[in-house]
């Protein structure tokens, strides 16, 4: 099943490139911008018709200073899963949809060395409906093709 994935919360690319080295601290799972923002990276899943492997956005999400803390502190952890959830804005912009920056979440802490799973508020945005309601085969080419093409 593909995926796909942004490198930085979307809050980086604001940044003037030439000043990001100086402003942001970006890692792999976490990025901190200004000392004032802090962001930890992500798993929107859509179950996807007929297949047991989900469709999957890797995404970016803002906590506050405390929940990254706390976020940190149990990363390595065997049972990190019992942390949280965390509450979170979503940091990205996602193409094949409607305005995503600044939607709800619940970031859940998962085991295993996975990235926390993302959930969103249940609203009516088409992302949110999509992760509630699953997606198509078709869809997930639809999607396939907007990004490689």
């Amino acid at each position: 099943m593909p995926s796909f994935g942004a490198i930085a919360p979307l809050y980086y690319y604001y940044i003037p490139e030439a000043e990001r080295e100086a402003r942001c601290q970006l890692s792999s799972d976490t990025c901190v911008i200004d000392e004032s923002d802090f962001f930890v990276r992500g798993c929107i899943e859509l179950p996807v018709a007929g297949t047991e492997e989900p469709f999957i956005w890797g995404v970016w999400v803002s906590l506050s200073k405390e929940h990254l803390a706390e976020f940190e502190a149990h990363f390595e952890c065997d049972s990190r899963v019992l942390q949280g959830p965390y509450f979170g804005w979503l940091s990205a912009a996602i193409a094949t949809y409607p305005d995503t920056e600044n939607l709800k979440t619940m970031v859940h802490m998962r085991d295993n060395g996975q990235r926390p799973y993302i959930e969103l508020e249940p609203t009516e945005h088409p992302l949110a409906v999509e992760q509630r309601n699953g997606i198509s085969r078709d869809r997930v080419a639809e999607i396939y093709a907007a990004y490689m093409h």
